[in-house]
């Protein structure tokens, strides 16, 4: 019985190390913050600015920031996606519900939101390990609002720590250079 579960569990580690890494955002799923699937392929062909947000953080202001940033450039191709989270000081509220009527009525968020996710450590959701394992743990989340620029191609392009904001010219310059560019 042993060697039966011992080769079961070798061809299951076989499998899962032969499934394919994924190069691109565009190979994920998200759920909306209304439970909806939220394929990332729909931003093939745009930049994407990836966000934890957080309701409850001194940095909840950058919301203002992020949706100016968002209307300044959808035109040309560019989105924000945010990402609410509660990993940092569970600074987010408990229900999706909850934090699409606070965004939606204290800083008029138009732009998508993703349901609420752990975006660090073992339990993050896939999309955040990918960004881990493809930029480095050094640029992963260490706090509310970090941010990720995505090319048009879905590759990771920059991260962008909380202190950073989203008008600041450092991601206002990145953001315009990947609009530019072909990626």
């Amino acid at each position: 019985m042993l060697k039966h579960i011992t080769l079961a569990a070798a061809a299951l580690t076989a499998l899962v190390a032969a499934a394919p890494t994924p190069k691109s955002l565009h190979q994920f799923t998200l759920k909306t913050i209304d439970g909806k699937p939220m394929p990332m392929a729909q931003y093939k062909g745009k930049v994407v600015l990836l966000v934890n947000t957080a309701s409850m953080c001194g940095y909840t202001p950058q919301y203002e920031g992020l949706q100016a940033l968002h209307d300044s450039y959808k035109a040309k191709g560019f989105t924000v996606v945010g990402v609410p989270s509660g990993d940092f000081g569970d600074q987010e509220y408990g229900s999706n519900a909850e934090v699409k009527q606070f965004c939606e009525s204290k800083f008029g968020i138009k732009f998508p939101m993703a349901e609420k996710a752990v975006v660090k450590g073992p339990k993050a959701i896939p999309l955040y390990k990918w960004a881990a394992a493809t930029l480095g743990e050094d640029k992963t989340p260490q706090w509310n609002f970090h941010k990720y620029l995505i090319g048009k191609d879905g590759r990771l392009i920059a991260a962008f720590g909380t202190k950073t904001t989203p008008t600041s010219p450092e991601v206002q310059a990145a953001v315009a250079k990947a609009l530019a560019t072909g990626n």
